[in-house]
């Protein structure tokens, strides 16, 4: 049993607090947010994450898990602390690691014993080394070592994953720290998780190009549905066919309206920043955020398409969040999409099951609505942006009743066209043919 301080308790550190608690590990959750702190002590989840209150209330009931806004007074106390605080992009795309430093700088001032202090939060490649040095010019007594051990945690299942990961990438070159990981993470060990020991730099690079490579997949099959509407093909039985070869696979040719979260908008613009430092050329990258954010702009120019004149109409959008399962609307492809609409002077009926108030904290100007059915109500269009199963089971007759026009734009393939067709509609997906 290791005593472990995480801080910062956003969807990565608070899931890493819960899960390291639940393999038998004292953990002090730590944040300077003091509603969130009293959220959680009472059981209280800030984010929505499947199963994630079950854990924190059965963690906080074992006495292993507390959380503090004394972040000082956790590290004094910590054989190992994790940091898991925000590396927001700044205005050139590079990573803010603003947060990190004045958490290290805590560390510093802080350590008695060993800690090995272990990076959680994305970062570019030579943060760590810089980190270490940092603690150590403040604290030339420190006894530390720096660990680079990257989430790889999807929203909506994050729970799921960090009890459960393909893999788990632990970059250091200390065997002292090594011994010291393997033991906080004796139980993957025990259930065969792979385990990636590695160099700082190597596990820094693996986040990034893990990300990077996935935004350029789900933008690569985006541009092909874009292609199939025009060509007349089934995008769907394009990406079938194409993830059946092994070298593929399946996932993430889902077309949709372009990708958005907190981590694939900024660590693609991280990497090309890294890739401008290093004079490495980072086309691709480039082409891959620039096409996403046409993605977005797509969705509302084939309503164009669909409708004609925007101005005056009334657009009821499903779902706000950037995926389903989860309240997070940083980056969402709907917020590109209401504010294309509110800016051709649409008004716009919205709906999430889960989103919706943090959507209206970023564009305030949003009608929401608590029933998707009443979001329809009045609407000349609809457009379908998150793929919640409620959207899956929408009933075509009552979306005819509630609805004064008869279009809908399913950005996310969920329906089926020809229900859709048959309840007087027109309709179009993402690379269905027109």
């Amino acid at each position: 049993m290791k005593d472990i301080t995480v801080i910062g308790t956003g969807y990565v550190g608070l899931v890493a607090a819960i899960g390291l608690s639940d393999f038998g590990n004292r953990v002090v959750g730590a944040d300077i947010n003091p509603e969130k702190i009293a959220r959680l002590k009472e059981g209280e989840s800030p984010i929505f994450e499947q199963g994630i209150e079950d854990y924190l209330k059965r963690n906080l009931e074992s006495g292993r898990l507390s959380f503090t806004t004394d972040v000082a007074l956790a590290v004094r106390g910590s054989d190992v602390v994790f940091l898991a605080v925000g590396t927001p992009p700044k205005k050139d795309g590079s990573a803010d690691l603003s947060y990190l430093e004045s958490a290290v700088d805590t560390i510093a001032d802080n350590t008695k014993n060993y800690t090995v202090i272990v990076t959680k939060s994305t970062v570019p490649v030579g943060t760590n080394r810089a980190l270490d040095e940092r603690i150590r010019s403040r604290n030339p007594d420190a006894d530390i070592d720096v660990v680079s051990n990257p989430e790889f945690l999807r929203e909506g299942r994050a729970v799921q994953d960090f009890f459960h990961p393909d893999r788990t990438v632990i970059g250091t070159d200390s065997p002292r720290a090594k011994e010291v990981l393997k033991s906080v993470y004796r139980a993957l060990n025990l259930i065969s998780v792979p385990f990636i020991w590695c160099s700082l730099e190597t596990a820094e690079l693996i986040k990034y190009a893990s990300n990077a490579f996935l935004a350029t997949k789900i933008t690569f099959i985006n541009q092909m549905a874009n292609l199939a509407d025009a060509v007349g093909a089934d995008i769907h039985q394009v990406a079938k066919t194409m993830g059946m070869d092994g070298r593929i696979s399946s996932k993430f040719l889902h077309p949709g309206p372009g990708y958005g979260g907190s981590c694939f908008p900024k660590d693609t613009m991280a990497v090309v920043s890294t890739g401008d430092d290093f004079g490495v050329d980072m086309t691709l990258i480039k082409s891959v955020i620039a096409a996403n954010e046409e993605q977005k702009k797509h969705v509302v120019k084939v309503l164009k398409e669909m409708m004609g004149e925007l101005s005056g109409r009334t657009v009821a959008v499903l779902g706000l969040s950037f995926k389903s399962e989860t309240d997070d609307v940083r980056d969402s492809p709907s917020l590109t999409v209401v504010a294309e609409l509110l800016k051709a002077g649409a008004a716009v009926r919205a709906h999430d099951p889960k989103g919706a108030d943090n959507f209206r904290m970023l564009l305030p100007e949003t009608e929401c609505f608590s029933g998707s059915y009443q979001a329809l109500e009045g609407a000349d269009a609809l457009v379908i942006m998150t793929e919640w199963n409620e959207y899956k089971a929408l009933d075509m007759e009552l979306a005819a009743e509630k609805m004064r026009g008869r279009v809908i734009l399913d950005a996310r393939n969920l329906l089926d066209p020809e229900l859709a067709r048959e309840n007087g509609f027109t309709y179009r997906g993402i690379g269905r043919g027109v």
